[in-house]
């Protein structure tokens, strides 16, 4: 396997390179035109030598899901046309940067072996992590069996479903085996589910000197926010047996409403986040939510109240299947780091839950820090240490080496 170490460290400087050109051309979303990012990185991908496909989302679909773009890619090679085929997918759509940057977002400054910017850790690092270690696997000279698939995809921040889920309903792709996107040193073989509601109060706007001719549907919202947030006191007792995930969690992470000071709020609109566990049934939870929201608003006389599903995601659970791809990758990262390395679950929850819906074993590893928090993900100078860069494309370059051997 020296020869993967060798390799990989002579091309580590393009490698950077490589990465620190993703993460210059923003991809907030929202807005969500995500479309010159895929066409950039496919002209990357060319450079080195991989035949890129394009597969553009239908724009009344993207605009439908409340984006502007989306263009995924995928880059197949084949190593002889027996064999496994291992998918790698990351995607390359991130939150906005946000408030309390000390580098530039889009700089992709090098600092003290740190790259910064917004997705240099989740997840355009590994854009760069898998294409790095299929190069080094196409220029070791080993016969292998089987191919290896590049997905790009640009839809993780709404959900997936028009990036690895529009891949995979399309018949775009079938692999054996799936590897997504890795953002601290653990194997991570099981995620949380997400619930997101969209819940609106409508009461009547009314001037403030003659309050007893509205209705007040931000007292009703007030009313409601205590009874959310008193239910997260249930959710902690809900234990999962999933090292990693602890218990689910209820968030309101949005509020809307009113129009001016002086005026009885009339509207108010709540956008809240349920995460459950790999224990919990997804329906059973949406049910129970809902039914808190309607008992609260019942008891608020003159508020009517409109529900509205955001985003169902169902939680990542290993399948058995998968034993082989989470040994390797152990095993590699081992190695690689000096030290052994878990297998975990994660309370975010990922766009690996498509591929594992239709059977496909799957784990998550890339590149990454100890723990997600310490990459500072999804918040001001989020970072990646270019040491665990150049050691997470050496465990999924030897990782791949061994699947297909």
């Amino acid at each position: 396997m020296n020869r993967f170490d060798t390799t990989i460290a002579k091309h580590f400087a393009a490698e950077v390179a490589f990465l620190q050109s993703l993460v210059r051309i923003p991809t907030d979303t929202p807005p969500g035109n995500n479309a010159p990012h895929a066409e950039r990185t496919a002209e990357l991908l060319t450079a080195l030598g991989f035949s890129v496909e394009k597969h553009a989302v239908p724009a009344a679909e993207v605009q439908a899901a409340g984006m502007q773009s989306i263009t995924n890619l995928i880059v197949r090679h084949r190593f002889s046309d027996d064999g496994p085929t291992i998918a790698l997918n990351a995607h390359g759509d991130v939150v906005p940067p946000g408030e309390g940057w000390t580098h530039d977002p889009y700089g992709a400054e090098i600092v003290d072996g740190k790259l910064y910017g917004r997705a240099a850790a989740v997840s355009k690092s590994d854009f760069a992590t898998y294409t790095f270690a299929l190069l080094a696997l196409k220029n070791s000279g080993l016969l292998l069996m089987g191919s290896v698939e590049l997905h790009f995809t640009y839809d993780e921040e709404f959900g997936g479903e028009l990036g690895p889920g529009w891949l995979l309903k399309q018949g775009l792709t079938k692999p054996d085996y799936l590897i997504a996107a890795g953002f601290s040193y653990q194997v991570v073989t099981a995620h949380n589910g997400c619930l997101q509601l969209e819940v609106t109060l409508r009461g009547l706007a009314s001037h403030a000197a003659y309050p007893g001719t509205g209705v007040d549907a931000l007292q009703a919202a007030n009313k409601l926010l205590t009874a959310l947030y008193a239910h997260n006191e249930v959710l902690k007792t809900r234990r999962s047996q999933v090292p990693g995930i602890n218990h689910p969690y209820l968030n309101v992470g949005r509020i809307e409403g009113g129009s001016n000071t002086n005026v009885i709020p009339g509207k108010v609109v709540l956008k809240l986040d349920r995460r459950m566990i790999p224990e919990e049934d997804a329906a059973e939870v949406e049910a129970e939510v809902r039914a808190l929201i309607e008992q609260t608003i019942a008891a608020c006389p003159g508020i009517r109240l409109d529900i509205k599903r955001l985003l169902l995601a169902h939680s990542m659970q290993p399948l058995p299947g998968a034993a082989p791809l989470v040994a390797a990758l152990q095993k590699h990262s081992s190695e690689v780091f000096g030290e052994p390395i878990p297998t975990s679950g994660t309370p975010l929850y990922t766009d690996v839950r498509l591929y594992t819906a239709r059977g496909i074993p799957a784990a998550i590893y890339g590149a990454g820090p100890r723990t997600v928090l310490e990459s500072n993900a999804k918040r001001a100078d989020e970072h990646l240490l270019l040491a665990d860069l150049q050691r997470a494309t050496l465990v999924i370059a030897r990782t791949l080496a061994e699947l297909l051997g």
